[in-house]
C-alpha cells in the first residue's frame, strides 16, 4: 500500500532526481556504454494478478531472447506501489537496471532527469522505425517537440467491467452508458444484497485516471496551456466531486474501498462481491483470480450523457506501458535488441495477450485475438474516445499531490464527514500549492 508518506518522499525525490541528473547523476551526457555485452538487468511492472504471474509470463520470453542473443536478462518485477519511487532513486544515485518498464503517464517527469536514453530517428531505426507504432501510444512518450524518451510496449483503456449474472438477477438488460444510469443500476444492485462498484481509493495512480476523465468530461484539463497546474477551477471541482460523491453522496461504491489500493476492488469483482468495476484491460487478472470469461463483460465507461467520443465525451485516459533505457547502461546495444525482441510482431502478441492488453504495434494490432470481448472495447476506446494525461515534466508530482487530495476525500466520505465542494477545492488549492514553482 503507497502511503500518504511514501507518496510525498516521490515528489521530493524527483526534484533530487532533477538537481543530481543536471551535476551527472544517473545519466552519462554521451550514453551508456557495451562494458558488459552478456547480461541485462531489466526491471518489469507488476502487470499481472502477482508478482509470480509476471514471473511466468516473462521468463520463458527472457529465455527465448537469451538463447538467440547470448544475453542474460535479470528479470525483477516491479509492484507499482513501488515503481516510480524506485525509478526516481535510481534517476539520482545513477544505479539503475539497463532497461525498465514505466507508466506512460510518468515519460515526460522521468524524461526531464535527463537519466532515460533519448529515442532518436537512429535509435528508433535499430527497432523497425518509429512508424510501427500507433499514434496514441506515441503520444505518450514524452513531452512535445522532443525526442520519445521511451518505445510504447503495452496499450491499455479503460472500460466497464460487469458480472452478467448479477446484473440479471437484478434486471439490468444492459450496462449503463452515463454516470447517472450507473447509480440508478448500481441501487437496484445493492437491493439484490451485492456492492455496485469498486474503487481503489488509496491508490494514487488510480485516482488520478478517474478524475481525470471526470474532468476531461467537464471540460477541464488540471494544466492550462502554459503547462502550469490549474487545479482549482470550476471544472476540476465539480469532476473531483462527483467521482468521489460515487461513495460520499451515491453511495455505489462501498465505503471499505477508500482503503484499497492493492487491486482489492478487482478481487471483489472475481468473486461475484461487486457488479462493476472500472479497470484497464483487467481480463487476464479476472482469469488469473478464478473467474470465467463468460461470468463477465465489458462496455465503454460512462459518460455525462449520449456516446462515448471526443471534446466532453472522453472516457479513458490513454494507458499504457513504456519500455525504458537508462542512459548509463553498460550493454547499449545489448538494450536496443532486447526493446526491439519486446516489440517484435511475435512477442507483442503473446505478451499483449497474456495480459489482455493491446499491442501498440500496428501490424501485431491487427490479430485476431485482439479482438475479444475484452480487447476490442480497449481498441475502440483507444482510436476514438481516450486521451493522454499532460505530458508536462511535473506530472508525477501531479500524481502525488492531486491523488493524494481524492485519498484523502475517499477518506472523508467514509467516516462520514461532508464532502462539499468547498472541501474539494480547499484540497485541490493544498495540492496546488505542493507543486513546484514556475
Amino acid at each position: 500500500m503507497r502511503s500518504i508518506r511514501a507518496a510525498a518522499v516521490g515528489a521530493v525525490t524527483l526534484s533530487l532526481a532533477l538537481a543530481a541528473t543536471a551535476c551527472g547523476g544517473g545519466a552519462s551526457a554521451g550514453g551508456g556504454s557495451n562494458d558488459s555485452p552478456k547480461t541485462l538487468t531489466y526491471w518489469a511492472s507488476n502487470q499481472g494478478a502477482g508478482i509470480s504471474v509476471d514471473k511466468k509470463v516473462l521468463q520463458p520470453e527472457l529465455d527465448k531472447f537469451e538463447k538467440r542473443t547470448g544475453i542474460k536478462v535479470k528479470l525483477e518485477v516491479v509492484p507499482w506501489a513501488d515503481l516510480l519511487n524506485r525509478i526516481l532513486t535510481a534517476t539520482t544515485s545513477g544505479q539503475g537496471p539497463d532497461v525498465l518498464n514505466i507508466g506512460n503517464t510518468w515519460s515526460a517527469s522521468l524524461q526531464a532527469t535527463g537519466a532515460l536514453l533519448p529515442w532518436d530517428a537512429a535509435n528508433f531505426a535499430k527497432i523497425g522505425g518509429k512508424d510501427r507504432f500507433v499514434d496514441s501510444a506515441l503520444g505518450s512518450t514524452g513531452a512535445q517537440g522532443k525526442d520519445p524518451a521511451a518505445v510504447p510496449l503495452y496499450s491499455m483503456a479503460y472500460a466497464l467491467y460487469y458480472n452478467k449474472k448479477i446484473f440479471a438477477d437484478a434486471g439490468i438488460a444492459q450496462p449503463p452508458a452515463t454516470w447517472a444510469e450507473l447509480t440508478a443500476d448500481g441501487k437496484k444492485i445493492q437491493a439484490k444484497g451485492k456492492q455496485a462498484i469498486g474503487a481503489e481509493g488509496s491508490n494514487l495512480s488510480e485516482n488520478i485516471h478517474q478524475v481525470f476523465v471526470f474532468a476531461e468530461q467537464h471540460g477541464a484539463h488540471f494544466f492550462g496551456a502554459d503547462g502550469k497546474p490549474d487545479f482549482t477551477s470550476d471544472g476540476a471541482v465539480a469532476a473531483v466531486k462527483q467521482y468521489v460523491d460515487l461513495m460520499a453522496k451515491d453511495k455505489v461504491i462501498p465505503v471499505s474501498n477508500a482503503e484499497y489500493a492493492q487491486n482489492q476492488s478487482l478481487s471483489d469483482f472475481a468473486k461475484g462481491r461487486t457488479a462493476m468495476v472500472l479497470w484497464q484491460t483487467a481480463s487476464a487478472t479476472f482469469k488469473a483470480l478464478g473467474m470465467k470469461d463468460s461470468d463477465w463483460a465489458a462496455a465503454p465507461a460512462p459518460v455525462q450523457s449520449g456516446a462515448p467520443g471526443t471534446g466532453a465525451q472522453i472516457n479513458s485516459m490513454v494507458a499504457g506501458i513504456n519500455m525504458a533505457v537508462f542512459k548509463n547502461t553498460h550493454n547499449l546495444d545489448g538494450a536496443a535488441q532486447f526493446v526491439k525482441f519486446m516489440t517484435s510482431d511475435e512477442e507483442q502478441k503473446i505478451l499483449n495477450t497474456a495480459y489482455g492488453s493491446i499491442p501498440p504495434v500496428k501490424s501485431a494490432q491487427k490479430d485476431p485475438a485482439f479482438n475479444s470481448q475484452g480487447t476490442a472495447v480497449l481498441r475502440q476506446t483507444l482510436a476514438g474516445s481516450a486521451r493522454a494525461l499532460p505530458q508536462v515534466a511535473d506530472e508525477s508530482q501531479f500524481e502525488t499531490a492531486v491523488g493524494t487530495a481524492v485519498k484523502e476525500l475517499f477518506a472523508d466520505a467514509a467516516a462520514g464527514r461532508a464532502v462539499t465542494t468547498d472541501s474539494v477545492k480547499a484540497k485541490l488549492q493544498k495540492a496546488q500549492q505542493q507543486m513546484p514553482a514556475k
